[in-house]
């Protein structure tokens, strides 16, 4: 029961987090528009059905009832079909229908007089600032989380203390995966090394690192070496003769090497039969941007290869392949994520803690990506209108030519409506995938 409950806490805790993110998300759009005069009717959080809302002054500030993301809605975000012009109400189309229906809506947002606080009559610079005003609140956002895990938590690395004693060796290539009672001891238990010990000095030398240990002790099969070790606050002298075994040959990456044939090659070496315990690790402040920059190019290679991504996830969802654990995955599996590090009753609640931190931390990276896709409805898609008109005006002042007027973004309405119903599907695989074959941590 109490696992259950740790699961369903920890979908909450996302859940909470990522709705403050989409609050966020869309203050950021908020806070610049109404610097800039203008109109905005509406800030909402989530889509559907009106749960609350109160209104101050000209804005209506309220939550929806599907918590899938936010917007605010600002007056004019598409300009007449001429400058100066009145919405069009003719009919000629299925898309022409709709193109002008989305001009029809953007006038009823314009009250008499106020022509002048519509989206489309700032200056292009403004109209960016504004669009790029929700994304840059996710990068804040992920940025002071993963400072947070970073500088505050730390990170898993590698300690010279010991994790565990072995009860006995075995070859690399041994298929055993118990000790049997005919086994020789392991060199580390025979010399009383315990868990918890804190390796100070072997052979005379200081340790200050695990992998200086490991390198000491795999040059010295058969050798006798004095241990000095750290154990309930005082020091305990040792002496251990690491055994000669196999191991297997590991390249920079961590990758087994191997021969000609794809046989992994094996080395002999001197071994105790101790590893190491891993501890958090606080980073300096300086690793938190190249911290956010390797998620955001992860993120962005996700996107890239999107079509490709969605075909594996697909394939898995409807056959026997397995998921990629870092491909794309929805709400759904970020929930079932999240309840899964909450419940994980093994580890101590700091690390889970840091994990729900950095999860809600990389999905607001994935938001900042995702929205600067040059395609509407998303930010990026009003940022590419508005540089694709600063080029054109650009260009007609540079010839001498009529100023050509604000970009008509009203006639991509057909597009924009293919990307909200490539979008739709793209969810509801995801969401089916993270149902039927969700991505686990276990």
């Amino acid at each position: 029961m109490e696992t259950v409950l740790l699961y369903i806490l920890g979908i909450v805790i996302v859940a909470l987090g990522l709705a403050i993110s989409i609050a966020l998300h869309e203050f950021g759009h908020l806070v610049p528009a109404k610097l800039f005069g203008v109109r905005v009717g509406q800030y909402m959080i989530g889509f559907g059905p009106t749960l609350w809302s109160r209104r101050r002054g000209e804005t209506e500030y309220g939550v929806k009832a599907i918590p899938l993301g936010g917007y605010i809605s600002m007056a004019g975000m598409f300009p007449p079909a001429k400058p100066g012009g009145k919405a069009r109400t003719a009919s000629t189309g299925f898309f022409q229908t709709m193109v002008q229906d989305a001009r029809t809506v953007s006038a009823d947002t314009v009250p008499e007089g106020e022509e002048h606080r519509t989206f489309y009559n700032l200056s292009i610079w403004k109209r960016i600032v504004i669009m790029t005003g929700g994304p840059f609140m996710n990068l804040v956002i992920a940025v002071v989380l993963f400072a947070v895990v970073l500088c505050g938590f730390g990170v898993q690395q590698v300690s010279t203390t010991i994790g565990s004693v072995s009860e006995c060796l075995l070859p690399a290539t041994s298929t055993e995966t118990s000790c049997a009672p005919n086994d020789p001891e392991a060199p580390g238990a025979v010399a009383g090394i315990l868990p918890g010990d804190r390796l100070l000095s072997i052979g005379g030398e200081p340790v200050t690192s695990w992998a200086q240990a490991t390198a000491i002790i795999q040059k010295s099969p058969a050798k006798q070496l004095a241990l000095v070790v750290e154990r309930d606050g005082g020091q305990v002298e040792l002496v251990a003769t690491p055994a000669l075994t196999e191991r297997y040959v590991y390249d920079a990456d961590g990758r087994n090497v191997t021969d000609a044939d794809g046989t992994p090659l094996t080395q002999e070496v001197g071994m105790l039969g101790i590893t190491a315990a891993y501890e958090l690790v606080p980073q300096p402040v300086t690793a938190v941007l190249p911290a956010v920059g390797g998620n955001i190019a992860a993120v962005t290679n996700i996107i890239l290869h999107l079509p490709q991504r969605l075909v594996d996830v697909a394939n898995a969802a409807f056959g026997p392949d397995a998921r990629d654990p870092n491909g794309p995955i929805s709400v759904v599996g970020v929930g079932r994520i999240a309840g899964e590090i909450t419940s994980l009753n093994t580890i101590p609640i700091a690390d889970r803690a840091s994990s729900l931190i950095g999860l809600v931390a990389s999905v607001n990276v994935a938001l900042l990506v995702f929205n600067l896709v040059p395609l509407m409805p998303l930010d990026g898609g009003h940022i590419a209108g508005a540089l694709w008109e600063g080029i054109r005006r650009f260009f007609a002042k540079l010839f001498k030519r009529r100023d050509p007027g604000p970009v008509d973004t009203a006639k991509v309405i057909p597009l924009t409506f293919a990307v909200v119903i490539l979008l739709g599907g793209m969810s509801l695989l995801l969401i089916y995938a993270d149902i039927v074959k969700p991505i686990s941590l276990l």
